[in-house]
């Protein structure tokens, strides 16, 4: 029994698992063989990571923590215990972060000539332009903000750049005070008041500037390809702000707050208001970390902690610039050098998915399955351009969890709405870090007539569909696409994920019932393929699980192959436990959190763990079984984790055709083979695929070059079918001196 196997010592913990995961993320900042812009940037990504990961995992730890909870998790730990070692790891991980940036990227982008420079390295005319600069751009947007018995210690927003300053008063600007007559109804002689006399304080002042976000961290110098940071050129003129004192030490610094959101959607009847007052109280929340210069002053750092509230633990000393985030941006500044950039690709659109062809014929006819960013995400947003531009569509459903901020789905959407279509579309209010990006298009959506749900009491909907119910010739029918991945246009560029677009009935049925349950009071008994979460995801895994150890146990060969993001739950681990240990192989493919560990005796070696981290964000869930000769797979919005599975509404679905069913399993397949971009768990922790002399294969750059190929396919049947009318004209015009027997001709006989 799975239960069995419920015990501490089996499980990993999930914050620590997500830490390594960032470490298989920075080890593609050390991997030569990727371009060394794109190495730059995988380092800024694990440094935008982190900061997502204190402002709500840790701030969970805090919060529980703070209230005393002893309670532990899958691996024994209590929150407190959690945040000890949490902080351990993380302060590794920031000192190998800073290594790899000074010892690696910097030096060798110098070697390209491409050069992040200090004050001491710039020339007269770099100076004389920062001077300028800063005079003219910067000065008056900058504010100084005092600490002192007038004006008390600023609020630091969450992840602000800012610069703390230790200050004095010149004592050459120091004046006796002056005597003057002030009239009125009576003369009365005193002393000047300046605008703060502060010589009745301490001697030693505390500052602080705010580095406004507006401008790029990376300012670009005279020079090809020679940069500043912002924060480095603020300081070397922060005289110019405090005039009559000096500046005795300077030290950047950010804080990191708490910024999960938290609706107690049980007590509010709207919750599009509530979002809203979240959003601005969460501006506000407890500083999770504090990070400083490894050279900041001694005292500057005390007024720091004192003001900020930090414990030690969260104090982190960086030797380098903070906020590493800026590398995320520095390859598009960079002029030149597309060496150093992975070389970009066009994705394949199937014609029949363009614009120039009716989508909705093409969908009667056969399912299609899509793999982005392999396949190009324009055939979604065709799809939905022509529901909204197409007379015989009567209404568009769908559900959107994060878009870009310029989507084209919610221009036609709206596009829809305003021809007369019912268009109904739940917009996920709650998705993290989007709410306010995602009320401000909701909104939108209402203003130009579509229906708007603001996602469900208790529960985050997850799932991504698409119904568009169209009047065809023969009656109605439901065309559908269900995806893996949210319908954003920006990040389908770079998040693998999979998608089908279909027609068919039964799933069509349960896409009804399951817009019905989201805009209304429906309870739909069953779906026909469909699985639905909450509770539906995980009843059916178990079952499948357990028809696996059926099959095993009876003596024939049994596998379960699954592709998620993230693997976490307590019950569904113990059960792909339970199926090992009774002989069923077990092929996992984990991006990021993997709670399994798969060491333990009981096992048999019968799980394997791979973990792809490479150019693209693998986002992607596939859930495969075969026995017996019979395969099923299915794909899913979930990953086998406790929120997915318990808490939002997700979707799982069949693939069934024959030829998507065969692409499903061959793409699996492809990833299974990788030994360049894979790393293999061993036991609680991944390493780097052993190839043993086999040849390297990366099965991202496989499926790009796929792309590549299909795309001069079809350029080279498109140049084809040009050149044929051209060939059919010319020989048409040499008809008349064909000379045809009348006989043969009416006989048919050379047909």
């Amino acid at each position: 029994m799975y239960k069995d196997f419920y015990k501490p010592e089996n499980y990993v913990n999930r914050e620590l698992s997500w830490i390594d995961f960032n470490g298989r993320v920075l080890g593609e900042a050390t991997d030569v063989s990727n371009p060394l812009l794109e190495r730059a940037n995988f380092l800024g990504i694990t440094q935008s990571n982190v900061d997502e990961f204190f402002m709500v995992r840790v701030a969970s730890l805090h919060k529980l923590a703070a209230a005393n909870v002893t309670t532990t998790d899958a691996s024994g730990l209590t929150p407190e215990e959690q945040l000890n070692a949490v902080n351990r790891k993380e302060h590794r991980m920031v000192q190998e972060r800073y290594e790899i940036y000074n010892e690696q990227i910097i030096p060798q982008l110098a070697k390209e000539q491409i050069n992040i420079l200090h004050i001491q390295d710039l020339d007269q005319k770099q100076y004389e332009f920062i001077r300028r600069y800063f005079n003219d751009e910067l000065m008056p947007v900058l504010t100084p903000m005092a600490d002192d018995s007038s004006r008390p210690f600023p609020f630091i927003s969450n992840s602000s750049l800012n610069i703390a300053i230790r200050l004095r008063r010149d004592p050459a600007a120091r004046q006796p005070g002056k005597h003057e007559t002030l009239e009125g109804d009576q003369e009365v002689n005193k002393k000047q008041t300046e605008p703060h006399d502060d010589r009745q304080e301490a001697e030693i002042k505390f500052a602080t500037v705010r580095v406004p976000e507006i401008y790029k961290r990376l300012v670009r110098l005279p020079g090809e390809n020679n940069f500043i940071l912002i924060d480095e050129l603020v300081k070397e003129f922060l005289t110019l702000l405090f005039p009559g004192y000096q500046i005795l030490a300077t030290a950047t610094y950010r804080v990191m707050r708490d910024m999960d959101l938290d609706v107690a959607e049980e007590d509010t009847s709207d919750l599009l208001r509530a979002v809203k007052h979240q959003l601005r109280e969460r501006e506000h929340g407890q500083v999770m970390r504090l990070e400083v210069e490894n050279s900041i002053d001694g005292w500057l750092e005390d007024q720091l902690i004192d003001n900020l509230h930090v414990s030690e633990r969260s104090i982190y000393r960086v030797d380098g610039p903070v906020d590493l985030t800026f590398l995320k941006k520095l390859s598009g500044m960079v002029d030149g050098h597309a060496d150093l950039r992975f070389k970009p690709f066009k994705p394949y659109l199937n014609p029949q998915l363009d614009m120039e062809h009716n989508i909705f014929k093409a969908i009667r006819q056969r399912d299609y399955l899509l793999q982005h960013p392999y396949d190009n995400f324009d055939a979604v947003v065709n799809f939905i351009h022509q529901a909204a531009t197409d007379p015989a569509v009567l209404a568009i459903k769908m559900t959107l969890y994060r878009v870009s901020g310029n989507s084209p789905i919610i221009k036609y959407l709206g596009m829809a709405a305003q021809r007369g279509k019912q268009v109904t579309v739940l917009v996920e209010v709650k998705a993290r870090f989007d709410e306010q990006n995602n009320v401000r298009w909701a909104q939108r959506l209402e203003q130009m007539g579509c229906h708007v749900i603001y996602g469900l009491v208790g529960l985050k909907t997850h799932c991504k569909v698409a119904l568009v119910i169209r009047r065809d010739e023969d009656g109605l029918r439901r065309y559908m696409h269900l995806g893996t991945g949210n319908y954003n246009d920006v990040t389908a560029h770079f998040y693998t994920d999979m998608g089908l677009f279909t027609c068919d009935h039964e799933l069509g049925v349960d896409m009804t019932n399951l817009f019905n349950m989201l805009s209304g009071f429906a309870r739909p008994p069953y779906f026909y393929q469909l699985r639905v979460s909450p509770d539906g995801i995980r009843n059916f895994i178990n079952q499948k699980i357990d028809d696996q150890i059926a099959v095993a146990k009876s003596g024939n060969p049994a596998l379960i192959r699954m592709k998620m993001n993230s693997l976490s739950d307590k019950q569904i681990i113990a059960h792909l436990y339970d199926a090992a240990a009774n002989g069923v192989k077990v092929q996992l493919l984990v991006r990021g959190i993997t709670c399994l560990r798969n060491d333990l005796p009981e096992l048999h070696n019968n799980i394997e763990v791979h973990s792809i981290v490479g150019r693209f964000l693998e986002h992607s869930r596939i859930y495969y079984f075969e026995s017996n000769g019979h395969e099923e797979i299915y794909l899913a919005s979930a990953d086998m984790m406790t929120r997915n599975l318990n808490r939002r509404v997700e979707e799982l679905y069949p693939v069934t055709q024959a030829d998507t069913k065969a692409r499903a399993i061959q793409i699996f397949d492809i990833m299974w083979r990788d030994n360049v971009k894979t790393r293999v768990l061993e036991g609680d922790h991944y390493e780097r695929i052993d190839r043993d002399g086999a040849a390297p294969f990366n099965s991202q750059e496989y499926f790009v070059q796929e792309a590549v190929r299909l795309n001069k396919q079809d350029n080279k049947q498109q140049r084809a079918r040009r050149h044929f009318p051209n060939v059919f004209e010319t020989l048409s015009k040499h008809v008349p001196s064909l000379h045809l027997k009348e006989k043969d001709d009416a006989n048919g006989e050379n047909d």
